[in-house]
């Protein structure tokens, strides 16, 4: 059945629906199946599934019901583009409330349109909140400024939180993970627990946590620093998040505020994310995003990218978000992601189709990991423009030569070798620490700064 007559309007100017706050708009790849309708009449369908329509005419539609019908009101057939523009009045409300969820989001958006028999494949690359929904989502309720303040920095432009990953990530016992902790705390700021660590038979969380708030402290003394740690409280089930997390700040006791949360958001979707937010507002929100390669990778044709999840993660309160390495790490990326970063961190930023304005919702900070070390961060931050934001770097850390308090002091360094516009391998020759990350991570030195070994009068082999 051909619905382009109800379902799509092309004449609608996209402007004009942005000046009227009256509508979501979201820009997909979209192809069709072979042997099935038109371009436009397949949009059309898929705006239909995807708001008030079905595959037959019915008797219970009104005139109402066409008034928030989702319309297709762009399409680009060579490049396989459709922009449909969704009525806010379409989307779910709490009762407790009267905010937006997510969830009716991605219910409307991303849901049964999945599996359209006509569609080929269709993929989230952009969308535009109009202000006067976007203030019905929570937001992040705590930002980078709130650890910048306990970490006793300026809470504008505080700089580059060095932090780690245990590793291995599973496998070890309470006792050797605080040890663990306490070693890279000595010249390192932040550790997070990774995604799958939580309450294993081998290390009971009320086992581990003790231990670990004891490292805390212990390295506070040592170091007259402050220190921060983030604790997965990911779980199926709210009670037991709620639980996992009083246990965590209790046990910290004074050092409470040095406690973020990590939750794995995309595999346990909005409500983990808004629990964990509501519950505990003043903790730092830590969105881990394992799993998400299978809807956001180039590879896969389906779903949304990773530019959207994180747009929707600022949405729903994610105090930080994991945002891969740019294409500087080992992970899928590449450097134009830094249109990613600046869109959950600048109040007004530019997407790949639309520009977003986010009226002062808190900043969510870019948390990068995967195969970091200090020769890689040089060219990050330049790439990137800042270096506001948390990195999580295992083997950068614990992989370097001299250990991971080393490791983690030759991550500033690379910092301040950035900050400074400096030449790495003139800058190595001053700093132990940076110039030992080039023995460590010799086939990285190796590819980014041919040369290093006689500049630094090196002669070990690869």
């Amino acid at each position: 059945m051909d619905q382009s007559d109800r379902y799509a309007d092309l004449s609608l100017n996209e402007a004009d629906l942005i000046k009227n706050q009256g509508h979501v708009l979201v820009a997909y790849i979209m192809k069709p199946k072979a042997g099935f309708g038109g371009y436009v009449e397949t949009a059309a369908h898929f705006a239909a599934e995807s708001s008030t329509g079905t595959n037959v005419s019915v008797s219970t539609t009104d005139a109402f019901t066409r008034g928030v019908d989702a319309m297709v009101y762009e399409v680009d057939e060579a490049a396989n583009l459709m922009k449909i523009a969704y009525p806010v009045e379409l989307f779910d409300r709490n009762i407790i409330d009267g905010r937006a969820m997510l969830c009716s989001f991605l219910t409307l958006c991303i849901g049964n349109n999945q599996g359209m028999g006509d569609v080929e494949h269709a993929k989230i690359h952009d969308f535009y909140v109009p202000p006067r929904f976007l203030r019905l989502f929570d937001g992040p309720s705590t930002t980078i400024s709130d650890l910048w303040r306990v970490l006793e920095r300026p809470v504008v432009d505080g700089g580059f939180i060095v932090g780690t990953i245990i590793k291995p990530k599973l496998g070890l016992r309470p006792q050797p993970f605080a040890s663990a902790c306490y070693d890279f705390w000595l010249g390192g700021d932040f550790i997070k627990n990774d995604e799958p660590q939580g309450n294993q038979l081998f290390a009971p969380l009320k086992e581990t946590i003790p231990l670990v708030a004891d490292a805390m402290k212990r390295a506070q003394d040592e170091t007259g620093e402050a220190k921060l740690f983030s604790a997965n409280i990911t779980a199926d089930d709210h009670y037991e998040m709620v639980a996992r997390g009083e246990f965590i700040l209790e046990t910290f006791g004074e050092n409470a505020d040095h406690v973020a949360f990590l939750v794995d958001g995309y595999v346990t979707g909005p409500a983990a994310i808004t629990t964990a937010r509501r519950t505990f507002p003043k903790q730092y929100l830590h969105y881990h995003r394992a799993g998400h390669g299978a809807v956001t990778s180039p590879s896969a044709m389906r779903g949304y990218t990773a530019f959207v999840l994180s747009k929707m993660a600022r949405m729903q309160g994610a105090s930080g978000i994991h945002t891969g390495t740019m294409g500087f790490g080992k992970m899928e990326g590449e450097a134009a992601d830094k249109l990613m970063a600046y869109m959950i961190t600048d109040d007004s930023a530019d997407g790949p189709y639309y520009h977003q304005e986010w009226q002062g919702m808190g900043a969510t900070t870019p948390i990068i990991s995967g195969g970091m070390n200090a020769l890689r961060m040089p060219g990050f931050f330049e790439n990137l423009g800042h270096s506001n934001l948390i990195l999580t770097a295992g083997g950068g850390a614990f992989g370097h030569i001299d250990g991971a308090a080393s490791g983690a002091i030759s991550l500033r360094q690379a910092e301040q070798c950035w900050k400074q516009g400096a030449d790495p391998i003139e800058f190595a020759k001053d700093h132990k620490e940076f110039a030992r990350a080039f023995e460590s991570f010799q086939s990285d030195a190796d590819a980014i700064y041919p040369g290093w070994r006689e500049a630094l009068r090196i002669n070990s082999a690869a």
